[in-house]
């Protein structure tokens, strides 16, 4: 889930297509000259930026696992410095989960691919690195639940965490949702799943 507005680096460059091949393909199904030859770079040249596929794997799964944690206690600490600045005596936390729903669904919109791979190529991964992938998942789930439990008090613990994971699913589902182009935009298309989101958190509360 990048926010940067630079200039990709090849190494970013090398990710990103190795993300879209791995998805398209299946990981066994893409060789490193063909991840080359999508960035322009030989095959071999990828060993002087990864020491082969199951790198790139590793890289790509933990790091979006890393990148969507970190984004989510930035936006909480944004969040924390606002009501601080503006006096107001406390963090809004309707802002603070439309900031989450809307951060991930920057991610579920713009890196599709890396959803896919996750789903299929997980398992791949060494058992450190799986485990790694799935630290962070823990803690970027029970960041959500604290927030959803601030907003929807009644909602308990299990309950909470049981709506985030379903709101994940439903955010998560966009790799089927069929080709960009077929979308009826992005914008439209984050301001529903936005609206779904909500819903289901509000929906788990009056249950």
């Amino acid at each position: 889930m990048a926010t940067r507005t630079d200039a990709p680096t090849r190494r970013e460059q090398i990710l990103k297509e190795a993300a879209r091949l791995f998805a398209e393909r299946g990981f066994h199904g893409v060789g490193v000259d063909e991840i080359g030859a999508a960035v322009g770079i030989s095959g071999p040249g990828l060993y002087r930026h990864f020491p082969g596929k199951d790198a790139m794997l590793a890289e790509l799964l933990v790091g979006i696992s890393g990148q969507l944690l970190t984004g989510a206690r930035r936006r909480m600490q944004e969040a924390d410095r606002g009501a601080g600045a503006d006096g107001a005596g406390g963090v809004d936390g309707e802002a603070v989960l439309d900031s989450l729903i809307e951060g991930h669904i920057d991610f579920a919109l713009d890196d599709r691919p890396l959803i896919t791979l996750h789903d299929r190529e997980l398992d791949r991964l060494r058992d450190s690195d799986r485990k790694l992938v799935r630290q962070l998942q823990r803690q970027y789930v029970e960041l959500w639940v604290e927030v959803v439990r601030g907003v929807y008090p009644a909602l308990t613990e299990p309950a909470a965490r049981s709506a985030v994971h379903s709101v994940f699913g439903l955010l998560n589902s966009t790799p089927h949702l069929g080709r960009a182009g077929s979308l009826p935009g992005r914008g439209a298309t984050a301001d529903l799943l936005h609206r779904m989101a909500k819903g289901a958190f509000g929906s788990a509360a009056e249950a």
